[in-house]
């Protein structure tokens, strides 16, 4: 059962990076614009590119690399001694999750725009949680 919960992890993560994370807009009173993983990493591409591939590693390979990894040892094709690295691996996801909160929080303090989370925040944070629960209830099976 494990398994094929760790393997929706696979199709799961990347309609998170698709999602939006949030809404966000200049003024209360003109549209707000829909924030993804994907389009947050196109604009800071084009601004900075050593954060953009520190975020591209931390939010996009190394979950994945880590639920691959996971689902490899539960299939039997890689050894369970791979297991701490890749626990390692996702708790470094989770500065994703905790960068794009401190920055909800400090936009909304400034209160010169408006932003509003969306679904795929929930979906995003779903899927780190979920996938460290899975690899610390796989490590912990005989």
């Amino acid at each position: 059962m494990l398994k094929y919960a760790n393997l929706c992890l696979l199709v799961l993560f990347p309609i998170a990076w698709f999602a939006p994370l949030l809404r966000a807009g200049l003024l209360p009173f003109f549209d707000l614009d829909a924030i993804s993983m994907l389009t947050g990493l196109q604009a800071l591409w084009a601004k900075d590119i050593f954060l953009a591939l520190l975020v591209t590693f931390f939010a996009l390979i190394a979950p994945m690399a880590k639920v691959a990894g996971v689902a490899l040892v539960q299939f039997g094709l890689a050894s369970p001694q791979l297991l701490p690295a890749l626990q390692v691996m996702g708790r470094l996801a989770m500065a994703d999750i905790f960068l794009i909160a401190l920055y909800i929080v400090l936009a909304k303090g400034v209160g010169v725009g408006r932003i509003e989370t969306g679904w795929g925040l929930y979906l995003f944070s779903f899927c780190v949680l979920a996938s460290l629960a899975l690899s610390h209830l796989a490590h912990r099976k005989p």
